[in-house]
C-alpha cells in the first residue's frame, strides 16, 4: 500500500527517486509564488479592461497619426526611430508605443505595429524609480535596443544633454504632472528645443483639471489650485480602503487645462527661441478614471470605471443600466456643464439603444421584432454612426448561440462604440483624467 502511494521518477543522475503526493505539491508551491499562477481578471487591478481597451488604446488613436508621419520622415532620411520616455515606470511607455498599429491594416495583413525591429533604433526609459526600473528591466533587459537608467525629468538631465537627439520625446499616463512647478516643464521643453537637431515630437500628458472625478476640486480661478492632493486607494476594495486610509500613498499632482497648458508651451517657445508648436490636445478617460469608483473628490460620481470593465470582460454579462451616467452639474462652470450634459445625452441614448435592440432581436427568425425605427437624423454624427454598427452587429452575430455572442461579442463592441462616442465628442480641454498634448519641434520650419 505504501508502494502505491508513491511514484517512483528518475532524478537527473539517472537513479530511481521516490516522490510522495507531498513532494510533488512543491511544484505547485514554487508556480504559486512565481505569480504565473495568480487569478488575473479584467475588472480590477492596474491593468483592468479600461486600461487596456480604453486609456491605451485613445491615445494609441490619437498618436498614430503623428507617430506614421515621424516614421515616414525617420524612412526618408535614412535612419532609425530614437525615443526617449520619460518617467517610463515599468516600461509602460515602451508598450503602449509598441501597441500602435497600422490604422488601414486589412484583415490578411499579419504584421500591423508600426514600431518594427527594422524601423527601431533605441527607446531609452528614464525613471526615478529604482524598483519600477527593475521591474522593466527584467521584462524587456534581454533587448539590447531598450536601455533604462535613474533620472528626474523635473531636473536637468544628463541622457538629454549627452545623448544623440531623440526623434520622439515621451510622456504617458500623466506623469508630466509631477512638474508640481510650471518652470520645470518650461525648462524641460527647452532642454528638448535646444537638443533635438532638425525635428521631433513631443508627448506630455497631464492630470485633466476638468475631470468629473474630481468635480469637488474645481475652481474659477485657477491659481487656487495648480496641485492636487492624489491618493493612490483605487487599487484597494472600498471595505480595505477604508481600513488603509491612514497608510494610504499621496502624491502631489499638477492638473492641468488646455488655457495653462498653452501658456506653458508658448512660454517655452520664447525662450527657447523656437517654434514648438501644438499638432493636438486630447482628453484622455473621460468619466472612466480611476476614481470614478473611489468618489474621493466627487460625492456625486458612480462607478463607471467598473461597469465599462465588465463589458470587455469575457463570459460575464452586464447589467446595461449600470451604465447610465447621470451627469451632476456644478454651478459657475457652464462650459465645462455643457459638454458633459451633452456627453452625458449620448452616452445614454447609446446605451439605451443597445439595451432595445437586445431586448427586440428574434433570436429564431434573426431579425428585429418590431422592425426598428430609422435613428434620428438630428442626432450628432459619431452617436448615429455607432447605433447604426450596434444594429449590424446584434442582427449578424445575436443568433449564435454558441460562444455567449452576448456576453463575448456585442457587449465588448457596445464598449468600443462608447469609446469611440467618447473620442469624437471629446474636445482636449482638460475634461479627461487625463489631457495629452502632442507637439512638434521644427528647426528648419518644415512640418512633419
Amino acid at each position: 500500500m505504501e508502494q502505491a502511494e508513491k511514484e517512483t521518477t528518475l532524478d537527473h543522475h539517472g537513479q530511481d527517486e521516490e516522490l510522495t503526493p507531498e513532494d510533488q505539491m512543491s511544484a505547485y508551491t514554487e508556480a504559486v509564488k512565481s505569480g504565473l499562477y495568480a487569478k488575473r481578471s479584467g475588472l480590477v487591478g492596474k491593468y483592468d479592461n479600461v486600461r487596456r481597451y480604453w486609456e491605451d488604446e485613445v491615445t494609441r488613436i490619437f498618436l498614430r497619426p503623428h507617430l506614421s508621419k515621424l516614421i515616414d520622415r525617420c524612412r526618408a532620411n535614412m535612419y532609425r526611430l530614437r525615443i526617449l520616455d520619460l518617467g517610463c515606470g515599468g516600461a509602460d511607455g515602451y508598450e503602449l508605443l509598441a501597441g500602435i498599429r497600422q490604422r488601414d491594416a486589412d484583415l490578411r495583413t499579419t504584421e500591423v505595429t508600426m514600431i518594427t525591429d527594422e524601423i527601431l533604433g533605441l527607446y531609452k526609459g528614464v525613471d526615478l524609480n529604482e524598483d519600477l526600473l527593475d521591474q522593466a528591466r527584467q521584462i524587456y533587459g534581454d533587448n539590447p535596443k531598450l536601455s533604462f537608467e535613474v533620472g528626474d525629468f523635473t531636473k536637468p538631465l544628463d541622457c538629454i544633454r549627452e545623448s544623440k537627439p531623440f526623434d520622439l520625446y515621451f510622456t504617458s499616463f500623466g506623469t508630466f504632472s509631477h512638474h508640481n512647478d510650471d518652470e520645470t516643464a518650461v525648462q524641460l521643453l527647452c532642454d528638448i528645443a535646444s537638443h533635438v537637431e532638425d525635428y521631433c515630437v513631443v508627448v506630455c500628458d497631464w492630470l485633466g483639471r476638468w475631470s468629473y472625478e474630481w468635480q469637488d476640486l474645481w475652481t474659477n480661478n485657477l491659481a487656487d489650485l495648480r496641485n492636487m492632493d492624489y491618493v493612490v486607494s483605487y487599487i484597494y476594495d472600498e471595505e480595505e480602503r477604508e481600513l488603509r486610509r491612514d497608510s494610504l500613498e499621496h502624491l502631489l499632482l499638477r492638473v492641468m487645462s488646455r488655457q495653462e497648458a498653452d501658456a506653458i508651451i508658448k512660454e517655452a517657445s520664447r525662450r527657447a527661441g523656437v517654434e514648438i508648436r501644438p499638432l493636438n490636445f486630447f482628453d484622455r478617460s473621460v468619466i472612466t478614471g480611476r476614481h470614478m469608483d473611489t468618489r474621493e473628490y466627487n460625492r456625486h460620481a458612480q462607478p463607471m470605471r467598473m461597469a465599462v470593465n465588465s463589458l470587455h470582460e469575457t463570459n460575464i454579462r452586464t447589467d446595461l443600466s449600470s451604465l447610465t451616467f447621470n451627469y451632476v452639474p456644478k454651478p459657475g462652470f457652464d462650459f465645462i456643464n455643457d459638454y458633459y450634459e451633452h456627453l452625458q445625452m449620448c452616452w445614454n441614448t447609446l446605451v439605451e439603444h443597445a439595451a432595445h435592440l437586445l431586448t427586440v432581436f428574434d433570436e429564431e427568425k434573426r431579425e428585429f421584432d418590431p422592425e426598428l425605427e430609422p435613428v434620428p437624423a438630428s442626432y450628432p454624427p459619431a452617436l448615429r454612426d455607432m447605433m447604426e454598427r450596434l444594429r449590424l452587429i446584434v442582427r449578424g452575430t445575436g443568433w449564435l448561440g454558441y460562444g455567449l455572442p452576448r456576453e463575448n461579442i456585442i457587449e465588448p463592441q457596445l464598449g468600443y462604440a462608447l469609446r469611440y462616442l467618447v473620442c469624437n465628442l471629446q474636445r482636449g480641454q482638460g475634461c479627461g483624467h487625463g489631457l495629452v498634448s502632442v507637439l512638434e519641434i521644427s528647426k528648419n520650419g518644415t512640418s512633419s
